[in-house]
């Protein structure tokens, strides 16, 4: 009969455990979040490949003062299309942007810029996907704020959106400027 009593409450106090998990899981700010294990630490190495003509950065660039984005795209992505214009808006703004070309056809990386604009101050390609890899890199577009010290403050995944722009990169631009 004890027996009985004792499996009767095993589905209550299952539910309820179950239920306690989904409770907190929801609590967190941003479910939608992937972790990032390099936020607060210094921005990895970079070895890239020029794009064109235009400017390549380095390493020693993204340990100069002022914060600054690193921003990973690819013309075959359809989201980088899309945060395109916000990251016209903080290039207009002074913001500084280097951009990554990630694994993608030198001559569509171009035409892209070349369509749309070019919000960086200097560009490199990453053609192999070596650097992404140094740096975590879970697909693009990817932005990294990055402060006056080298360190990554933010690494945002997706498009920068007008909401993901006033909620989460304007703030971190806020806390990596000096």
């Amino acid at each position: 009969m004890a027996r009985v009593s004792a499996l009767v409450l095993v589905p209550p106090v299952a539910f309820l455990a179950l239920a306690a998990v989904f409770f907190v899981g929801m609590q967190r700010d941003d479910p939608d979040a992937l972790p990032s294990a390099r936020e607060g630490q210094v921005a990895p190495a970079i070895a890239l490949e020029p794009l064109g003509e235009r400017p390549v950065f380095d390493y020693a660039v993204l340990q100069e003062p002022g914060v600054k984005l690193v921003n990973y795209w690819a013309s075959w992505c359809a989201p980088c299309r899309a945060e395109h214009p916000n990251l016209e808006l903080l290039a207009s703004e002074g913001v500084p942007i280097y951009g990554i070309n990630y694994k993608d056809d030198p001559e569509n990386a171009e035409a892209f810029l070349e369509e749309l604009g070019d919000p960086y101050t200097a560009i490199g390609a990453d053609a192999s996907g070596r650097t992404a890899i140094d740096w975590g890199l879970y697909g693009v577009p990817e932005t990294y704020v990055i402060d006056g010290e080298g360190r990554i403050v933010l690494r945002f995944a997706g498009p920068i959106t007008q909401r993901s722009l006033e909620g989460q990169i304007r703030p971190a631009i806020a806390k990596a400027s000096p």
